[in-house]
């Protein structure tokens, strides 16, 4: 998707609940829920980027550990390594993953959306390729922000010191 996503662990993530997750640009984790990639002690793999994304979230070398074990983590040690990006103590209703999911997305909801889908792409497409194509990569999304109207409301209402108000053109 070309917008920013969010998963949300509130529960376990096994396999290929864990794999889908792993797609997201952003994943709270709540601490005590546990997750793996748990696929081998079915002697199958992860599927669904599964073995790819964890590799680029964690590294080689605990994505291995990770896969040929099967072990299962906690929120904890899954923010520890990188494979979530928060954990968050659980709550009395079991849904402190799906509040910290709902807060970032407001956080980031008053951003203009040209410039989040451009940086999603520069950073998604960087990430996989030396320095300087990466910057080259980078160069092109950025000029795509410039002609656009909402550079110019955010540079006016800086200026102005109010909120922009953006409409994606």
């Amino acid at each position: 998707m070309p917008i920013p996503t969010i998963a949300a662990l509130d529960a376990f993530a096994l396999g290929g609940g864990l794999d889908w997750a792993m797609g997201h640009d952003a994943t709270p984790a709540a601490e005590v829920e546990m997750m793996g990639v748990t696929e081998t002690k079915l002697a199958i793999i992860p599927g669904g980027g599964g073995t790819q994304n964890l590799t680029r979230l964690v590294g080689v070398g605990k994505a291995k550990e990770l896969a040929f074990t099967a072990r299962m983590i906690d929120g904890k040690e899954a923010e520890r390594i990188g494979l979530v990006n928060r954990s968050v103590p659980q709550n009395e209703s079991g849904d402190a993953a799906y509040q910290a999911a709902l807060d970032l997305a407001r956080e980031i909801k008053p951003n203009g959306p040209i410039a989040l889908r451009m940086a999603k792409t520069a950073i998604n497409y960087g990430s996989e390729v030396d320095l300087s194509t990466a910057l080259a990569i980078e160069q092109m999304c950025y000029a795509q922000v410039i002609p656009t109207e909402d550079r110019m409301e955010g540079l006016m209402a800086f200026m102005q010191k109010r909120k922009p108000e953006y409409t994606g053109n």
